[in-house]
Order: structure tokens, then C-alpha cells, then sequence
């Protein structure tokens, strides 16, 4: 693949394709399947939490990251991707959960699926290229904070019944209820916190968080059996089976494939399929689907620059779209490729698809076996280990050497999304951000636009020019945003000049708010009687000036390729003007 095919190409199951086109072998396969078992094992824990995170029940988690994770493995575009529930959505999907129940959370995965599919035939894959790091840190820094937020809650043990919607609403329910905080609770959590904190110092291949739940859990069980009260997964959800029964924690079934709009709405009830219901969704579903294009490409770009391969943007955006689709019928909620996970499967040696695959297999089996011992788990535990997530992708590091080190406009940038994810909602954080991002951009090149009086400056002008004349020198774009204040400076010096060459070989672009401030100069010239010489054009003024129909006028305007000859015309000039004369 070229270097920038990447960036237009779509095929439906591209990655895989084209590991089948290289060649697989038995040896491929083999490290696929450890991979998969490694990364497979790894997402359990995490597939719940962040289940739980988001408003569901935890089942909820493990079957997107089965369904979505085979579905966007088998037609997607980034070979090393692993997909599944990821921390970034909980800011969004945890209000719509709130309001909606699961039943609105499906529908809007669905919508979000079919916006992702339409932004791949649209090949907006490309688009990754203009988000600025400055909104992307300032967005998944916010999101952090939130997660983070909604993490204290268990953290602490609080009998809180609902976290509000609002952060402000938020902080100020968790500061009234921290005296209520529930020490068992506090003490399971700050040791699960210890764990994978201190655990990373042994430097073994088993990651912290797995032996930290599992601590976790046995001081809970030990606490429980104490006669402590402590919150697990299996006292605080439920379920029915399919003969009418009740259950606790977590269902040891397979996914069912049902219609989104017939599980559980808001407060258990169906809340049913209606247009006005897709139009109140329709905005969740759009963040859902710009976010899930950031995550799965960034995710994309950074498993290429540890491989050194190249995904299909597009495609991955349409497997994104199709798991998305698909999933919620199967009870899965929003997807996307996870990096933390995606960054695992390529370290544990994954070759190709193939390796995502197994890891859906893994939970599958995961799911119908350890369903009874994963109701032990306890909150608190889950909550640490989000914590852990949140701050992982916060990325701190990186903010933090932003704001040392980059421009004011960045920073103001960051600040911006920062802000605005925290206090309201990502969709207003990303298009401000981008807004503002852009805005300060075109600031910022419109002040690199000057005008330079090299009449004097024998380096570029040998001679001295005729009396009344000026050589101004324009660099820079002249667009809407630089070149009404470049000619208004121009314009001020014609009213005393008998004529100004201009010298544009430093101006690659005229737009059109950068012709019609040209044709306000040349009327301008024309009614104080000032010549106009421009010289050196580059070829895209050039094709403005011509398309536009701006031709010489003999004594007012002239075009000359080069200042050379615009000067030596300009000497001839005044020279026959002083044979006249004499």
C-alpha cells in the first residue's frame, strides 16, 4: 500500500485480507492464539467494569466485547486492533443509560453504527489527519476527570442510589454523602489501588490488574465473611432466565439476539421504536460515532508506528460501523478499538485478526464459565481499577508537557476541551475545540502575511528607483484573513506614490477574499493615478488573476514574471521620461 492509499482506500475485511493475501501459516497461528488468550483474559475484568461504568449491567460489557470484537475484527481495517467497550464512551453513553435505559443505549449504538458506515463511503477517513493534538489530549483529559468522578462513589462505599447527570451536581452529591463513606469498602479499594500501582515493579508479563482484583476480591470475600457489608457484583445486579427465574450477577448465557427497542427501558419498562425517539437520540449517537472514529483511527495510527504496517482508515471505519450495527441486537453496547488492549495483543506477538477473534472466543468461554465467580468481585475493586484507566488515558505526561512547551493558541486549545468535556458533554468539547483550533490557526498565518518597502535593499533592488516609486515586497497567503489588511497598508502608501511595484514571488495562494481586496487597491491606484507594476506571480495567483479576467491596463496595470523585468522596464521608463523632458 502507497503511502497515503491508507488514507482513501475501502474494502470490507481489509485487514484480514490481506494477512490471507501474505501468506498465514501454522507459526502465524500460533501466536495469534496466545495472543488472543493473553488480550482475551486481560478484557474480562475490563469489559465489565466498564459496563458498569456506562450505566449497565455488567454482562453488558462482556458481550460487546464478544460480538463487536469478532464483527470488527472479521471486516475491519487495522489488523491489531482489539475491540470492545473503551473508558472514553462512559461520558457519553453513561447519560443516555441514565435517561434512556439499555433499550435507548442499543438504538443509539445502532444509529452511531450507520453514521460510522456512511462516514466510510464518504472516505472522511482521511479527516484523522486534522484533529489537533492539543483537542484530542484535551477531550480524553476531561473524559478522565469524569470517569474518575463517577469512580468515587464506590470507591468510598457512599449509598448513593444514582450519580447526577451534571459534574457540578456531581461533586457537590459526593461531598455531602464522603462522611457516610463506608470503611470496608474504602479498604478493598485502596489495597486493589496499591497492587496495581506496586505490581508493574516486578516486572512479570502478567498485568496488574488481574492479580489486584483477584487480591481484591479475597479481602472482600474475608471482609464478608466478617460480617462487613460490602457491595459486589453479585448483590447489586440481577437477572432472569429464560424459564422465568432469578439470578444474581451475572447470567452464565450466551448473548440472544433481541430488537434493541424490546430490553429493558428506563426503570425496566420496553420503552418501545419511535421516530421521535430516534431524532432525541440522534445527537448522543453522532458523539458516539465521531468519538468511536477518533478512538479506532488514533488507536490505528499508533499500532502502525509500533509495527510498521499501515491500516485502511476507511475500512476500519466501516468494520467499526458493521460491529456497531450488529452488536446491540445481540444486547452489546458501543464499541470501539481499545488501545491499552490493542497495544497488549501486538506486545503478546499477534500476527493478524485472527487474534482479536480468539480474545471474543476467550470472553465467550469466560462468560458461560466464570459467571458465578465473577459476582464476587466487589465494587470497590472494579472502581480502583477504573481509576487506573481513567488516569492510563488521561495521558498526564503529555498534557502537562503541552502546556509547558506549546504555543498559547494550543494551550488555549486544550484548555477549551478540556473545560467544556468536563462541565458539559464531548460533542460541544470536540467542536469547539476544532472551532477554536481553527480559528487560531488562520490567526496565526493570516500575521505570518506582511508587506515589506524593499525600495532601498540592494540585495534584491540594485538600483535606485525613479522618484515616486515604491518596491514593496508581499509575503505570505493572501486570504480573507491577511489581505484586506495588507492592501489597506498598500492603498495608504499610493495616495503619495506615483506608482508601487508589487513584488509577490513570497505569496503562494490569493484567495477570494484576496482578489476582491486586490480590486479595491487597483481601483484605488486608479483613482489617485498611481501605476500598479505586479511581478513574479506564482502559478496559483497567477490562475486566480486569469480566471477572474484581471488583464494589464496600458499606463495603470501591469504583470511582469519577474521583478527584474518589471525594474528594468520601470529604468527604461523614466529614462525616455528624461529624454522628453531634456
Amino acid at each position: 500500500m502507497s503511502d497515503r492509499s491508507h488514507l482513501f482506500s475501502l474494502r470490507a475485511g481489509h485487514a484480514l485480507r490481506e494477512v490471507l493475501a501474505e501468506g498465514y501459516s501454522l507459526n502465524k497461528l500460533g501466536k495469534d492464539l496466545l495472543a488472543g488468550i493473553t488480550v482475551g483474559i486481560i478484557a474480562i475484568p475490563l469489559a465489565m467494569a466498564l459496563a458498569i461504568a456506562s450505566g449497565v449491567a455488567p454482562q453488558y460489557g462482556l458481550y460487546t466485547a464478544i460480538i463487536a470484537g469478532l464483527v470488527i475484527a472479521l471486516t475491519g481495517g487495522s489488523r491489531y486492533s482489539i475491540s470492545g467497550p473503551t473508558a472514553a464512551f462512559v461520558v457519553i453513553l453513561y447519560p443516555v443509560a441514565l435517561k434512556y435505559g439499555l433499550s435507548g443505549l442499543l438504538i443509539a449504538t445502532v444509529l452511531s453504527g450507520v453514521l460510522l458506515l456512511v462516514m466510510a463511503f464518504m472516505r472522511l477517513g482521511r479527516l484523522i489527519e486534522y484533529i489537533p493534538e492539543s483537542v484530542t489530549l484535551g477531550f480524553t483529559g476531561g473524559i478522565a476527570v469524569v470517569i474518575a468522578t463517577l469512580q468515587v462513589k464506590d470507591f468510598f462505599g457512599l449509598p448513593i442510589e444514582a450519580m447526577p447527570e451534571h459534574f457540578v451536581d456531581k461533586l457537590l452529591i459526593l461531598g455531602h454523602m464522603l462522611p457516610q463513606l463506608s470503611w470496608p469498602s474504602l479498604l478493598v479499594a485502596v489495597v486493589t489501588l496499591a497492587v496495581m500501582l506496586l505490581w508493574p515493579r516486578l516486572k512479570t508479563i502478567i498485568p496488574a490488574h488481574l492479580p489486584a482484583l483477584f487480591i481484591g476480591t479475597l479481602l472482600a470475600l474475608l471482609l464478608l465473611g466478617l460480617g462487613a457489608d460490602l457491595d459486589t457484583i453479585g448483590s447489586r445486579f440481577s437477572y432472569t432466565t429464560p424459564d422465568g427465574a432469578s439470578g444474581n450477577g451475572i447470567p452464565p448465557y450466551l448473548p440472544y439476539f433481541d430488537w434493541p427497542w424490546l430490553r429493558p427501558g428506563p426503570d425496566g419498562e420496553l420503552l418501545g421504536f419511535s421516530w421521535q425517539l430516534v431524532k432525541d437520540l440522534l445527537a448522543a449517537a453522532f458523539a458516539m460515532a465521531m468519538l468511536g472514529a477518533i478512538e479506532s483511527l488514533l488507536c490505528a495510527v499508533v499500532l502502525d508506528g509500533m509495527s510498521g504496517r499501515r491500516h485502511s482508515a476507511n475500512s476500519e471505519l466501516f468494520g467499526q460501523g458493521l460491529g456497531n450495527i450488529i452488536t446491540p441486537f445481540f444486547g452489546g453496547i458501543t464499541a470501539t478499538a481499545a488501545l491499552a488492549r490493542s497495544s497488549a495483543n501486538f506486545k503478546a506477538g499477534a500476527q493478524s485478526p485472527v487474534a482479536a477473534i480468539v480474545h471474543a472466543l476467550v470472553l465467550l468461554l469466560g462468560l458461560v464459565l466464570l459467571a458465578p465467580v465473577l459476582s464476587y468481585v466487589p465494587m470497590a475493586a472494579l472502581a480502583s481499577l477504573l481509576i487506573i484507566v481513567a488516569w492510563n488515558m488521561s495521558e498526564a505526561p503529555k498534557a502537562v508537557h503541552l502546556l509547558k512547551t506549546a504555543p498559547r493558541s494550543d494551550i488555549w486549545v486544550f484548555i477549551t476541551c478540556f473545560s467544556l468535556t468536563v462541565l458539559f458533554d464531548m460533542v460541544i468539547a470536540i467542536s469547539a475545540g476544532i472551532l477554536l483550533a481553527a480559528l487560531l490557526f488562520v490567526k496565526e498565518i493570516a500575521e505570518m502575511s506582511k508587506v515589506t518597502d524593499i525600495s532601498h535593499n540592494r540585495k534584491q533592488v540594485e538600483q535606485p528607483i525613479p522618484a515616486g516609486w515604491q518596491v514593496l515586497k508581499i509575503s505570505g497567503p493572501l486570504f480573507f484573513a491577511a489581505a484586506d489588511r495588507i492592501f489597506a497598508d498598500i492603498a495608504r502608501l499610493s495616495e503619495r506614490s506615483r506608482g508601487l511595484v508589487l513584488y509577490m514571488d513570497g505569496v503562494p495562494l490569493l484567495d477570494a477574499g484576496g482578489l476582491a481586496a486586490l480590486n479595491k487597491l487597483i481601483s484605488k491606484c486608479h483613482k489617485s493615478k498611481t501605476q500598479l507594476v505586479i511581478a513574479d506571480l506564482q502559478f496559483q495567483p497567477l490562475k486566480t488573476l486569469a480566471k477572474a479576467g484581471v488583464k494589464p491596463v496600458p499606463g495603470q496595470l501591469s504583470f511582469y514574471p519577474t521583478l527584474r523585468e518589471a525594474l528594468e522596464t520601470l529604468y527604461q521608463q523614466a529614462a525616455v521620461a528624461e529624454d522628453q523632458d531634456g
